[in-house]
């Protein structure tokens, strides 16, 4: 049985990206918009209300997009300027929230349980929104219930920019009319999959036993089975800007080897980057680390927009190294940490006009996760 007592909110930015922009263009207001790569063969990475209409998506290939809706104006993304929105609303969230967790750029979970009856934590979540939208100006929507999974599916419900409360009491009545696709985790392929066997709505999936589930889907079948019964103990995961992913080299011989130091930084972030990547993480935090033959220890940092990928963190993370090196010293250890994660896939990060770059990342990543992380590598690490 679910845990009684629980009071969860899940916050969504209604459309983000596109919300962004229109914040500094409020010629975008109320027309289809597309965030992506501006040529054809780039990817939607967002895309406004106006442009769903006609059956854009994010992740659908842009020559399909602008087939669909030709009148669509379409925007080259900045996910600098993303990065910094996000962290202004992280910030609203933190200064009020005592336990809360960034599952992404744009989404938050809250755990008020405890905090107020319910009545009170929605009351407490309305002003938590209203103070974001004022201090923001962008949209967002929030749902209101005794978990993360009801709690998200409310907010699809509230949306656009939007509220919905959902009680322990109503929230079969409120699963049971949707949709199976509006379940996390039921993407195309299991919709159809499940659609093939009569199942359209959460109602039905609920009714199926749980057993036919497994068999049909595996350990997933479980899993959605739980979602549509409302079930879901996952807790809020405390989110923290000193969650990390980091590697250090210390050397066998103090060096002032300065250009092969360089080498095995690019080797390690490269190294750290595919584990962000398996991990569906992104950073938007770099830190260099130096400890001198002495053991004084140094280290600087540098915010960056959100990525896990290896083109864009080897630059920073050199330059970090080169401000860092300053004293012509001998050097101990080296070391690379990238913070601030978020969940979030790479696609996130590409508005450049064309997806080869993601492609090449995935097929590496294909090759480190069959014949391990270092069966590819940059000619700098053979060295």
């Amino acid at each position: 049985m679910e845990p009684q007592g629980r009071t969860i909110v899940h916050l969504d930015l209604d459309t983000f990206f596109v919300s962004v922009e229109r914040l500094i263009n409020s010629k975008l207001n109320g027309k289809p918009v597309i965030i992506g790569g501006t040529s054809d063969r780039g990817v939607v990475a967002s895309c406004s209300y106006e442009a769903r209409r006609y059956g854009v998506h994010p992740a659908m290939p842009m020559k399909m997009a602008r087939y669909l809706c030709s009148d669509a104006i379409v925007v080259h993304g900045d996910m600098e300027l993303y990065s910094r929105y996000s962290h202004t609303v992280t910030n609203i969230i933190a200064e009020r929230t005592p336990l809360y967790e960034k599952a992404s750029i744009d989404e938050f979970y809250l755990d008020l349980t405890g905090m107020d009856r319910f009545f009170g934590s929605m009351k407490w979540s309305h002003e938590l929104r209203q103070s974001i939208i004022k201090n923001t100006g962008l949209p967002i929507s929030f749902g209101l219930s005794v978990n993360k999974t009801v709690s998200k599916i409310a907010t699809g419900e509230a949306k656009p920019n939007g509220e919905k409360e959902v009680p322990g009491g109503l929230v079969r009545p409120f699963l049971h009319p949707l949709p199976i696709n509006k379940i996390p985790m039921v993407g195309e392929k299991t919709q159809h999959l499940l659609r093939s066997m009569g199942i359209a709505t959460i109602g039905t999936l609920s009714m199926v036993p749980k057993e036919m589930m497994e068999k049909v889907l595996g350990k997933a079948g479980i899993v959605i089975w739980d979602k549509a019964n409302g079930i879901d103990f996952s807790p809020v995961k405390p989110y923290s800007e000193r969650k990390s992913i980091s590697t250090e080299h210390t050397f066998d011989i103090d060096s002032i080897d300065i250009t092969g130091m360089k080498e095995l930084l690019v080797t390690m972030v490269e190294k750290i980057c595919y584990e962000l990547r398996k991990k569906q993480r992104l950073t938007s935090c770099v830190t260099v680390k130096i400890r001198y033959s002495n053991f004084d220890t140094h280290s600087l940092q540098r915010r960056v927009p959100y990525t896990s990928f290896d083109h864009q963190l080897v630059p920073v993370a050199k330059e970090l190294f080169d401000k860092l090196y300053q004293r012509r010293m001998l050097i101990r250890l080296i070391g690379v940490k990238f913070s601030h994660l978020v969940q979030g896939v790479q696609q996130l990060n590409m508005f450049e006009d064309t997806p080869e770059s993601v492609r090449l990342y995935k097929a590496l990543d294909m090759l480190r996760n069959r014949y391990g992380k270092n069966a590819v590598i940059r000619a700098v690490g053979l060295k």
